[in-house]
């Protein structure tokens, strides 16, 4: 499915069942072993779909431990992203020659519901914009819609930047017509290759009962 959001340079893969947390590498099972099985069967199985990945990029199986600030450690000249949610477990990776950091999301099709949690979230003119695709567009859900893009956002933010990007602190617009977003930092943007970074553009997709947003940055574009 995510395939249908990243461009070629990006290799993905996926899984909807779970792996036995026998597969993972005890680097990795020392991490989650006191964890509730939940967690155990998401954190080995979305590091299963990475490995997966990586291998049609030529990387041997490794561990993929997570770094001190909890972001995944990707081998030499990758850039990567992971994502999972109920049912589903997502990665995507790239050389970093051709893509300099990405963002992948998956979410439950399905309202935020809290409007405590949607005021966290979205910035009062996305409020408002989430109401008028709601009665353009009923059927998809929207608000969520906007949170998981807001994750990617953030996903392929942090590499670059290594700092925190709040809710707050970016303008997303989501367009119906052609199922794409952008994004406008309200805070200054990571500096990359003399340039400083204003935004992202991303893809969204809704299907199998997800919504899936991914955000890329070629190589090319800076």
């Amino acid at each position: 499915m995510i395939d249908k959001l990243l461009p070629a340079p990006v290799i993905t893969a996926e899984a909807f069942d779970d792996v036995p947390v026998s597969e993972m590498f005890p680097e990795e099972w020392a991490l989650v072993a006191r964890a509730v099985p939940k967690r155990q069967q998401e954190f080995g199985t979305v590091r299963s779909c990475a490995r997966e990945a990586l291998g049609r990029l030529g990387f041997a199986p490794a561990p993929l431990l997570p770094a001190a600030d909890r972001a995944p450690q990707w081998p030499d000249g990758v850039v990567g992203a992971l994502t999972h949610c109920d049912g589903y477990r997502g990665a995507a990776v790239a050389r970093a020659t051709d893509v300099l950091t990405l963002g992948l999301d998956a979410e439950p099709h399905a309202p935020v519901g809290d409007p405590g949690v949607l005021k966290l979230v979205a910035l009062p003119e996305e409020r408002a914009e989430l109401a008028r695709l709601a009665e353009l567009v009923p059927d998809v859900c929207w608000d969520r819609l906007l949170f998981s893009a807001k994750e990617s956002v953030y996903k392929a933010w942090y590499p670059l930047a290594r700092r925190w990007l709040g809710f707050e602190d970016a303008r997303i617009t989501l367009d119906p017509t052609d199922a794409t977003f952008t994004a406008r930092f309200r805070v200054p943007g990571p500096v990359v290759g003399g340039r400083e970074l204003t935004g992202f553009s991303g893809r969204w997709l809704i299907g199998s009962g997800l919504v899936t947003t991914a955000v890329v940055l070629p190589a090319n574009r800076i």
